[in-house]
């Protein structure tokens, strides 16, 4: 089974590389519309592979899922701006203080950046107030980046799934990057360090009815040890222990994290 998901991986990206050569990859990753903290992320975080691997392809109609301040949305939105249809599913403005910050946050950004971005169809997504963001079956691709563990700590992961599924064409792809544990872990270390178990991601996503159809390292990042004292955050772009042990977080880098594709069934 790894083997044949390997391969489905490999087929994929090689074939996404074909299809996707027509998106405007160099305006969506180097223009000046991302500041120079975001592009350097890209070591960690490697958008073009990731979102390639994930199927991107002009035409698609793509919901990117809790968005937050929206370091993806701004290399989808060039990507997609002339070439398909970009939704952000973020949280609701009845969600609470913190949503209604995050998302104006991501307002600004769409606004500060207009004419590069299109016209990207904001929805809300934040269960249980707000489940059904777009139409049922109309969505090609969907994407989730770093976002389980908060719908883990939020209990709303079940309801977070089950709408993107519903979301989701037959045939459609939900594309998921999480910060990595190991499968031992409780529902509360994922809570509180934001490592989730593949497993349990794995889990998620079958109880709303899609597939595991392929699975890649493009995201792993070995020199994570995964014991560290704030979780995730110790590690940058947070830094949560501030000049504590800074140097060796540093050096490890941002974590280790598991690239998952599912797809639901056809009819």
């Amino acid at each position: 089974m790894a083997i044949k998901q390997f391969m489905a991986g490999l087929l994929a990206i090689c074939m996404a590389q074909l299809v996707s050569a027509a998106l405007p990859w160099e305006v969506a990753l180097s223009g000046e519309h991302r500041s120079a903290e975001n592009r350097a992320r890209d070591t960690y975080r490697n958008p073009q592979e990731t979102l390639e691997f994930f199927g991107l392809d002009a035409g698609m109609t793509v919901m990117e899922v809790s968005p937050g301040g929206g370091w993806y949305t701004e290399v989808l939105a060039p990507l997609m701006r002339d070439n398909g249809t970009l939704i952000a599913a973020h949280s609701s403005p009845n969600g609470g203080s913190y949503a209604r910050r995050s998302l104006g946050g991501f307002l600004r950004k769409l606004g500060e950046n207009g004419d590069l971005y299109g016209t990207v169809q904001v929805v809300a997504l934040q269960p249980p107030m707000a489940v059904s963001p777009v139409a049922a079956n109309s969505v090609d691709l969907a994407l989730a980046f770093r976002n389980v563990h908060s719908w883990l700590r939020a209990d709303q992961a079940e309801m977070m799934f089950a709408a993107i599924a519903e979301a989701l064409k037959p045939g459609g792809v939900l594309g998921i990057v999480q910060h990595r544990g190991s499968d031992d872990l409780s529902l509360e270390q994922m809570k509180n360090t934001a490592y989730v178990s593949e497993e349990k991601v794995i889990e998620l996503a079958e109880l709303a009815g899609l597939e595991l159809d392929a699975r890649s390292e493009i995201n792993a990042n070995p020199r994570d040890t995964k014991d560290h004292p704030r979780g995730v955050w110790t590690l940058p772009p947070s830094l949560a222990e501030g000049d504590k042990d800074r140097e060796r977080y540093l050096a490890i880098g941002e974590s280790d994290r598991m690239t998952l594709r599912f797809v639901k069934a056809a009819d």
